[in-house]
């Protein structure tokens, strides 16, 4: 009789723990460099949260925390969320030169044209190609936004030429050698410095998308904007919602596919059209403020002939780290070709 209760109470105790795991609630923080009224917050970030909760039954909450209000600064996130200090950031790949080496491949000029749909959708379904970047992180979210224009504080570019010994705030490594192929200099820093630096004349003009305009009203302090032929861009960013492995790795299996469920493909056309709307609204302030000029095709050929530096430039340091260079700017390309329904 007695083993009869023990074990009745051992099943208990058992069922009863296993209960307690299934109705475990998890709170994730999130933190990011941009304000709490920024686009990215608002449309991407508020979003992803609400839907995490709603589908965890209210397990799972997700708290925000912009503007880097949890400390450090913004090349510092992807380390954050790495070693634990938060569970999920959002931040820039370029942040951290060198840690993702194959995802530069999906910023480089002619690789994205000019749609943060196609480019992230392809991030996505390619994914094979870049996966070794993310071996110390559980990627969420990759993608681009809309692509970089060219926007100046006064003089208008229609050539490469016209950039010629012009300072231009970089956004990436890459962005970096695309400014230097177009004959102007680099200046690298992080996007939320970009309107002290514009104003007090440290940069004449920098390579960003027209949304950052709606976050950091950079219609006050540029003139005129130059994009290519059809609205093509001068190459993009990539970004990472991310999270800590070992927090990933801790939540019930059910809480897993609520995550699961929230990443990459599945919600890559989502916020990858998301950022393509928010784009419309910074190049309506842009034409409502200043400047808009679409170059002909044939001075878009101009620009594109220079970008063949970079791409050469990256193609050599891949192959130089063992990866095969040319190939991966021929899938990646494909990708966002494919994407694009081409």
């Amino acid at each position: 009789m007695k083993r009869i209760l023990g074990l009745a109470t051992g099943l208990v105790t058992a069922s009863m723990m296993v209960a307690s795991a299934a109705a475990q609630e998890v709170t994730l923080t999130l933190h990011h460099l941009l304000g709490p009224k920024s686009p990215a917050q608002t449309q991407m970030l508020e979003p992803w949260a609400k839907s995490v909760e709603e589908a965890s039954g209210g397990r799972i909450k997700v708290e925000i925390y912009p503007a880097m209000s949890l400390g450090g600064k913004p090349p510092e996130l992807y380390r954050q969320a790495r070693d634990g200090v938060v569970d999920i950031v959002w931040t820039v790949l370029g942040y951290t030169p060198g840690v993702f080496p194959r995802s530069e491949v999906f910023e480089l000029p002619t690789v994205h044209r000019g749609s943060a749909r196609e480019t992230t959708v392809a991030m996505a379904e390619a994914y094979d190609l870049i996966a070794e970047d993310f071996k110390d992180i559980k990627p969420i979210l990759l993608h681009t936004h809309g692509g970089q224009a060219i926007h100046m504080v006064s003089k208008e570019v229609r050539s490469p030429d016209d950039l010629t010994g012009m300072k231009l705030r970089t956004p990436s490594r890459t962005g970096g050698w695309t400014i230097e192929a177009y004959g102007a200099e680099p200046v690298g820093m992080p996007v939320p410095d970009l309107p002290q630096a514009l104003s007090k004349g440290v940069v004449d003009g920098t390579l960003v998308p027209f949304e950052i305009f709606l976050a950091l009203k950079l219609q006050e302090l540029t003139a005129v904007s130059t994009v290519g032929a059809g609205g093509a861009r001068f190459g993009t960013s990539t970004f990472m919602i991310g999270m800590n492995k070992d927090r990933y790795e801790s939540l019930p299996d059910d809480l897993k596919k609520v995550i699961d469920d929230h990443s990459m493909g599945n919600i890559a056309e989502t916020y990858g059209a998301v950022w393509d709307g928010i784009e419309e609204g910074g190049l309506k302030l842009r034409k409502e403020t200043g400047k808009l000029v679409e170059l002909t095709a044939e001075e878009t050929k101009a620009f594109d002939d220079r970008a063949q530096i970079v791409i050469d430039r990256w193609i050599a340091e891949a192959n130089g780290n063992g990866m095969d260079g040319a190939g991966m700017v021929e899938k990646a390309k494909a990708a966002v070709a494919k994407a694009g329904g081409q």
